[in-house]
């Protein structure tokens, strides 16, 4: 079996393959003072509650935007991963991925936004934009070479509304709770609601629409894919988001995975 864990600043999304198929996620907060030990007694709880031994799992892939947390799960791997057939794997622009990194600075871009771009590339094979809503708003761009060749950053919602929060004095902070059933606000919350939903929305829509027009300048606009655990709220009130997948990234440690390590796990 095959243990991939895609840690982010917010969340770490882990999950164990087993022949190809996903057989247990896991979606938890991301603490920078964890430990190698810490991470063993947690999810070594989580492997037995889904029924799943790890001296099972022969493979272990790693990416992270969290240097110090990369470390940690290293460790947790060489340590705690006993039946490993080959060293913990860390995703970095220099492993096989199947396509070029064409940016001017290829270390720099996140291992998650190298990662989305693989799978969704190996999903749909034309040039696209990914989307991945998480603690900062990502749209990456893939061209029909294939390589990634960079994209956007954008606070992510859930910033934006602690920043509104903490920079006034009568706005409070508000979790995206409801939607609202029309775009003018007649109280505050759905004021704020309305606001978040509908303006990124329209985030979404108009990047997509200047990011195709540079990436696929003879077609109407690139095929586009979102993830992250916001995806499914701002859908709704987009036009241009074709597919959510909320495994996508896990899906893309698993395909590099299989790039470096033909035939030898899951």
């Amino acid at each position: 079996m095959l243990f991939a864990v895609d840690v982010g600043n917010s969340h770490t999304v882990s999950g164990i393959y087993k022949q190809g198929q996903l057989v247990g996620s896991w979606r938890l907060q991301s603490r920078q003072d964890r430990t190698a030990d810490e991470l063993a007694i947690r999810y070594h709880g989580l492997f037995q509650m889904a029924g799943i031994n790890p001296d099972k799992i022969t493979g272990f892939i790693v990416a992270s935007v969290v240097p110090i947390l990369e470390t940690s799960w290293l460790h947790f791997a060489r340590s705690y991963l006993t039946k490993l057939r080959q060293p913990p794997l860390a995703v970095t622009h220099t492993l096989k991925l199947g396509m070029k990194v064409d940016t001017e600075n290829p270390s720099e871009v996140g291992a998650d936004r190298i990662v989305n771009a693989v799978a969704a590339w190996e999903r749909y094979r034309v040039p696209l934009i990914v989307i991945d809503f998480g603690t900062a708003i990502t749209f990456d761009c893939v061209n029909d070479l294939p390589a990634y060749v960079g994209g956007t950053i954008h606070p992510g919602i859930g910033i934006s509304l602690d920043a509104l929060a903490s920079r006034t004095a009568k706005l409070p902070r508000l979790d995206i709770d409801v939607t609202p059933d029309q775009p003018i606000g007649t109280t505050t919350v759905k004021a704020i609601h309305s606001g978040a939903l509908y303006g990124f929305g329209g985030l979404v829509d108009r990047m997509v629409q200047v990011l195709s027009r540079q990436l696929t300048p003879d077609q109407e606009r690139a095929k586009t894919i979102a993830t992250g655990g916001m995806a499914g709220l701002i859908k709704p009130y987009t036009n241009t988001i074709d597919d959510i997948d909320q495994d996508l990234t896990l899906t893309g440690l698993r395909l590099i995975y299989r790039l470096n390590c033909k035939g030898k796990d899951e």
